[in-house]
């Protein structure tokens, strides 16, 4: 028996078209599926911020004057280096109000934050302002080559008694 034709439409598709929208629809599903899988990849791997290191050497102490406060390692590593008569000590730069960065100001001998206005002694302690206690000390110490050596990781504060600690301030002969 012969087949049967069917008249041709307009919008008949043929067995090519039919393919390649088969290959279409998977491509994009190959595409969709790629980027789910790569967002699903990346909870895997952490954001990450780079910090300077939390110890550092911070030269010889013959390198700061007497009664003066050192500001080079202010940008770097959030510390100021002080020096009185009986030896060195390191403050953080962190204002304990609201941690702003206070800035040192030499004609006026104290710390000021821009934020609110507390004021700091050289020492480190609060006479001014909102600041509810005095900046924190790093701990200090001297290396084997002779340098300073500071190590962020370990905090002094002076409310809890923890400025009489040995680490908290390198006392020179």
């Amino acid at each position: 028996m012969p087949t049967p034709k069917f008249p041709e439409s307009e919008n008949a598709i043929t067995r090519r078209d039919f393919f390649n929208w088969v290959v279409v629809g998977w491509a994009g599903f190959a595409a969709a599926m790629g980027g789910f899988l790569t967002a699903v990849g990346r909870l895997f791997f952490p954001n990450i911020t780079f910090e300077p290191p939390q110890q550092f050497k911070a030269g010889f102490p013959a390198e700061y004057a007497v009664n003066k406060v050192d500001e080079r390692f202010k940008k770097r590593y959030g510390v100021w280096i002080v020096r009185n008569e009986r030896g060195i000590f390191c403050l953080s730069t962190v204002c304990t109000h609201l941690g702003c960065t206070p800035n040192w100001l030499e004609g006026e001998a104290k710390f000021k934050c821009p934020c609110h206005g507390s004021g700091f002694y050289s020492t480190g302690i609060n006479f001014e302002g909102p600041a509810p206690r005095p900046l924190e000390r790093y701990k200090i110490g001297r290396s084997e080559d002779g340098q300073i050596s500071i190590d962020k990781n370990v905090k002094y504060q002076f409310e809890k008694g923890q400025w009489n600690d040995p680490n908290s301030f390198l006392e020179l002969a």
